[in-house]
């Protein structure tokens, strides 16, 4: 098996015990933390968020020079630029600490809402966090150096390692009765021990070198220029994702910052699912680039990841939709009562409203992902750049008026608009300017799968009509809508090629028994 299908496995199960992991753990903290507590948690990590934007795009800079370099064969040319990009995180780390300073003297009149007491522990959390993104930000070098080398297994095989490890020892500290400053000081513990294994790997297994052979003025322009739009990417990442919480922030009290961050993460382990495929997927679009693959070519890579996350994600979407709003009430709901440590019904609600807003914005932008790593292998990011920033801008404000009236919910209807109108006109930008067919990727995407998602979904409502309403009753329900889908999917849904992709693995372990 390659290193690409191994990493791609791997990444999956990563995002499998992420999700599973993330399901299971996340009422456990809200129980231990308190509504509020668990609010400040979710409030300092979307700041630190933003301040983490100081990586100016670098980390995806690495993987993509590397894999230039490495299909130039231009050893000495690799050695200069990671020795060079070793000196510009160097100053990241010292302007992090330093605007770390600074907004902490700010953090009073930030939040508001918050008591004094909330007010010491946000204080002590942002801390301990800006010495974490000081360590974090320049030892992200490393794994970038492996998925330029399309070294997929080191850094996938560390991280599924240090999220299980990371997630028992949360557990350990939860119920030894550590609160939200023991959780960060574990995060931080465990970002110092990955970042010094990625370190080894990369310098004694890779045999990766770190030399400078000229510091050029003209080559820094040169990486910063490729690296800036996937720094305005960042800033519209961060407007996607940490944005709300800030304006909230300033406006809510820390149980609504809650609600928003359980939504939030709901949507988020939605993406993961497609992002898998896709983050796997940037070396190669930047070897069919250097070997000048036609736009049909392009389009094809694209049809076939996108069918595939097609697949998987209208499997999520459908199955949330028919059963999301009973699960969040079993998972951190507490039913009317009102509780310090579960949401009642109501805030249940908002929370499933949050995330399935989410899930449905976020499905065209994660149909088409390989379409922006055609871009960043082009360095034709800029239009995509500009136009989401502005329209992220836009989303957070509309997002902070409806906020006003809505709340939560109204702050995650303004954003996800914008994303909506985005990927929407990047459809045009992609046949007009890239060479894409769009039409015939709707086409083939649709071939056969649309006609299957719309009967599940028709099967899975009356499948909602099995009496109960216990974890036993959702594990029913999922379990069948799961077998619904399987076979009518591979029956009538998937292409040749497809089954097969499923078929060959089992077909090669019943083959070794």
């Amino acid at each position: 098996m390659s290193q690409l299908k191994k990493g791609a496995f791997l990444t999956y199960l990563k995002i499998f015990l992420t999700n599973i992991i993330g399901i299971v753990i996340t009422p456990l903290i809200v129980s231990y933390l308190g509504k509020d507590e668990y609010g400040i948690f979710n409030a300092i990590g979307a700041l630190i968020g933003t301040i983490a934007l100081l990586d100016f795009g670098l980390t995806n800079t690495v993987v993509r020079f590397i894999a230039k370099y490495r299909a130039e064969k231009d050893r000495k040319g690799e050695e200069n630029f990671l020795a060079t990009i070793g000196i510009l995180y160097f100053v990241i780390s010292l302007l992090v600490i330093i605007l770390g300073i600074v907004f902490y003297f700010f953090i009073d009149s930030y939040f508001t809402k918050f008591s004094v007491e909330e007010l010491k522990i946000a204080k002590v959390m942002f801390v301990i966090l800006i010495f974490n993104l000081a360590i974090q930000l320049p030892g992200m070098i490393f794994t970038g150096i492996c998925k330029g080398y399309e070294a997929f297994v080191f850094p996938e095989s560390v991280s599924v390692i240090r999220y299980l490890l990371r997630s028992i020892t949360v557990v350990a500290v939860l119920l030894l009765g550590g609160r939200a400053i023991a959780l960060v000081i574990v995060d931080s513990v465990f970002n110092i021990l990955t970042i010094s294994v990625s370190a080894y790997y990369v310098l004694k297994k890779l045999k990766v070198r770190f030399k400078l052979h000229q510091l050029s003025k003209v080559f820094i322009k040169q990486i910063l220029k490729y690296s800036s739009w996937i720094f305005v990417f960042s800033i519209v990442g961060m407007l996607q994702w940490k944005s709300g919480s800030w304006v909230l922030g300033a406006m809510s009290v820390p149980k609504v910052l809650g609600i928003y961050g359980i939504g939030i993460a709901l949507g988020t382990y939605y993406g993961a699912f497609s992002t898998a495929i896709s983050s796997v997927f940037l070396p190669r679009a930047t070897q069919m680039t250097v070997a000048n693959a036609t736009g049909e070519e392009l389009t094809d890579m694209m049809i076939k990841l996108g069918r595939l996350s097609f697949i998987i994600l209208m499997y999520v979407l459908g199955a949330f939709i028919l059963y999301g709003e009973q699960f969040i009430n079993l998972w951190v709901g507490g039913g009317e009562l009102e509780t310090d440590g579960k949401y009642n019904s109501e805030e249940c609600r908002e929370i499933y409203s949050i995330a399935l807003i989410i899930m449905i914005g976020y499905t065209l932008p994660l149909l088409q992902a390989f379409g922006n790593s055609i871009l960043e292998a082009k360095n034709k990011l800029s239009f995509k750049a500009i136009l989401y920033l502005i329209f992220m801008i836009l989303g957070t404000v509309l997002g902070g008026f409806l906020a006003v009236k809505y709340s939560a919910l109204g702050m995650i209807s303004g954003l996800v608009a914008g994303w909506l109108i985005v990927q929407n006109v990047m459809n045009f930008y992609y046949q007009k300017k890239i060479g894409l067919n769009i039409f015939r990727f709707f086409r083939e995407l649709l071939n056969k799968t649309l006609i299957v998602v719309l009967v599940v979904v028709l099967i899975g409502y009356f499948i909602n009509y099995i009496q109960g309403n216990g974890w036993g009753n959702f594990i029913l329900k999922g379990s069948v809508y799961t077998m619904v889908f399987v076979v009518i999917m591979y029956f009538f849904g998937l292409l040749e090629y497809e089954k097969q992709l499923f078929t060959k693995p089992i077909a090669s372990i019943l083959k070794r028994k």
